[in-house]
């Protein structure tokens, strides 16, 4: 049973915000560790490498030749390393930590990117310490180039650069930020994107905002997940969750459900088949068609009816983006408050040298600081609406 703001905590009373936050940012570390060493392979390719499914932590693809192996050396993933997702979700929080306020696109600009920029940090694949922007993707390098070189408007910096999961997959600090708000959430992660994505890519980031607020919600459960996000969700994004999702409702075990969640979101996804060779009209800006990440992480969120070691472990199984899934789904069912395992959460955060509960416990006094500075806000906006004629102020 998924845990739910009703049930139980740790301290044997409902589920609080530290609780869910740290649910939601120590299981999307985790999700990506575990996703890490299968990204880009197929369930097939899965199965025949480690002799079965995927349950835990594995290592490398290749073993010990991952430093020169292709296609993803010199990157040591495996053996619980987080990867660029868990990188770019931790300085998403130092912003928060910094600003203790709401973000925009500006904050990227003046803040996130001087740090992926300036800051030497461990780099779990690298197994050194190193900037930031030498670990992550391209596609996340566009924030530099834009940014810090081009002096592109932040609001527009996202325009051009290839439309994939880079700016969703770390946007879960967003949604925590506006725990139980995820019109809010999708608000503000939209703006924030804008400095990194356009189209679709832009619209997944809002949306699984929107998905970790609604997940944080006392009494929330995989399907209000769901429906928040499709009440907000727009064009092709809108329509593939809804797809993935009516297909999910029919399955209880992630093994049945690998190959019609991807079938599901196939007409939505513009990789194509082969996820190391994507097609001609591969990540290219549509109103028609989606991510493929965030429909089939809440596919699997209510798969496994929001327990996170089954949700989890059917997003890593799904191999492709399956890092970037596991993420996802790993940040939901743990700010439903599902447990993530202690055994993986211990091994990542010593595996890669990280401390795991450090930005939880940041983004939560961020969290009360800025639900704190709208209040006052909102207070003094009622004051004066009601001076103008309007409503009187709530009590």
């Amino acid at each position: 049973m998924t845990p739910t703001g009703e049930e139980s905590g740790g301290a044997g009373g409902p589920i609080g915000l530290d609780d869910r936050i740290t649910g939601a940012l120590v299981g999307a570390a985790v999700g990506d560790a575990l996703g890490g060493p299968v990204e880009g392979y197929s369930p097939g390719q899965i199965v025949e490498r480690h002799g079965g499914r995927v349950h835990g932590v594995v290592g490398p693809w290749h073993g010990d030749e991952w430093r020169t192996a292709r296609p993803v050396a010199p990157y040591h993933k495996g053996d619980g390393h987080v990867t660029d997702d868990t990188l770019m979700t931790h300085a998403l929080v130092r912003v928060y930590a910094r600003v203790r306020d709401h973000l925009d696109a500006y904050a990227v600009a003046d803040h996130l990117v001087p740090d992926l920029m300036t800051t030497p940090r461990w780099i779990p694949e690298l197994e050194a310490e190193a900037l930031p922007l030498q670990r992550i993707f391209l596609a996340e390098k566009w924030l530099v180039a834009r940014l810090a070189y081009g002096h592109v408007d932040p609001r527009e910096a996202g325009v051009g650069n290839i439309v994939n999961c880079g700016a969703a997959m770390y946007m879960a600090p967003v949604g925590l930020v506006n725990a139980a708000h995820p019109a809010a959430a999708y608000a503000e992660a939209l703006d924030v994107a804008g400095a990194h994505q356009s189209s679709y890519g832009r619209e997944a980031a809002g949306v699984f905002a929107a998905a970790v607020a609604a997940a944080t919600a006392p009494g929330a459960t995989p399907d209000s997940v769901v429906t928040a996000c499709l009440s907000l969700a727009k064009d092709g994004t809108r329509e593939a969750i809804e797809k993935v999702c009516e297909v999910a409702t029919s399955y209880g075990d992630f093994e049945s459900a690998l190959l019609p969640l991807r079938e599901a979101v196939a007409p939505y996804d513009t990789v194509g088949p082969d996820y190391r060779a994507p097609s001609l009209g591969a990540r290219r800006p549509s109103r028609l068609h989606s991510i493929e990440e965030l429909p089939v992480a809440l596919g699997m969120l209510l798969v496994s009816g929001g327990d996170f070691r089954h949700a989890v472990l059917g997003s890593v199984n799904y191999g492709r983006d399956c890092d970037s899934i596991a993420t996802m789904a790993g940040a939901l069912a743990g700010a439903l408050g599902s447990p993530v395992p202690e055994e993986w959460s211990k091994t990542v955060a010593e595996a890669s040298r990280l401390d795991l509960w450090a930005p939880a416990r940041d983004l939560t006094a961020v969290s009360r600081e800025v639900f704190a500075l709208d209040v006052r806000r909102r207070r003094a906006h009622e004051s004066a609406f009601a001076a103008l004629g309007g409503s009187a102020c709530s009590d």
